[in-house]
């Protein structure tokens, strides 16, 4: 029987937003990893991070196995990311031939959308060429935000544009100089340069921003110029200029 390498979309937070499908994929599997910041997240007593507490609302936690990621470091693709992509990779191959043969890794957000995942499987491909690789889709954090803050993503002939904020800020200006919506994710650190970019193109009024999706301390509300601990994982919707129904059908 042919090994799985499954990535599978667990939402930004809220355990109801997992697909029926992804719950049966993480209980069928023979094992479920989670990642983590970096070695000591993945000591047993370290607190579980957000992948893992979403997952535990419908798997034992006994069940899941904590891969670091150095999710913690800033600065583009150092050795220290590289080398926890590389060990990641042979953990999973090691479960391989230990005999398992359905593997599944729970992922924030979507396994195909500025996931970890892509990293990993890359790695399980190099050492295991025979894993077969699949994803299960997620509900993203900006399909999440929109539905809490009852702003539309697109309609019509809107586009959409989804970037990180890490990207730059040039990517973010292009972006608000057009007609669309644009989402910006990462915003972290550069919160303050986003927001001034938001009233250079006159669009702040109606930005909502997103942080804590799904968690206890989820805030959702209007931009505010000073966001002093504003999360990595923050998300922030700038919706389209309408002036009428209909999205410019």
């Amino acid at each position: 029987m042919v090994a799985t390498l499954t990535g599978v979309g667990v939402g930004p937070g809220d355990p109801e937003l997992l697909t029926v499908k992804a719950v049966r994929v993480l209980r069928e599997a023979d094992v479920v990893f989670v990642p983590v910041l970096d070695r000591h997240a993945a000591d047993a007593d370290a607190a579980p991070g957000r992948a893992e507490t979403t997952v535990r609302a419908h798997l034992a936690a006994a069940r899941l196995r904590r891969l670091p990621f150095a999710l913690d470091d800033r600065g583009g693709v150092t050795a220290r990311r590289q080398r926890a992509w590389d060990e990641a990779a042979r953990t999973v191959a090691d479960a391989v031939d230990g005999g398992a043969r359905a593997i599944a890794f729970a992922t924030i957000g979507d396994p195909n959308v500025y996931s970890t995942f892509g990293y990993l499987a890359e790695g399980v491909r190099a050492l295991r060429p025979a894993v077969e690789v699949r994803t299960v889709p997620g509900v993203t954090a900006m399909q999440d935000l929109a539905a809490r803050s009852g702003v539309p993503l697109c309609a019509g002939r809107e586009p959409l544009t989804l970037l990180p904020a890490t990207a730059g800020l040039a990517l973010f200006e292009d972006a608000l100089a057009g007609p669309g919506t644009v989402v910006a994710y990462k915003g972290w650190r550069r919160h303050p340069e986003l927001v001034a970019a938001l009233r250079r193109h006159d669009r702040l009024a109606d930005a909502v921003l997103g942080r804590g999706l799904g968690l206890p301390d989820e805030r959702i509300g209007p931009v505010a110029a000073a966001e002093d601990d504003l999360p990595y994982l923050s998300t922030l919707l700038v919706p389209a200029r309408r002036d009428g129904r209909g999205g410019k059908l």
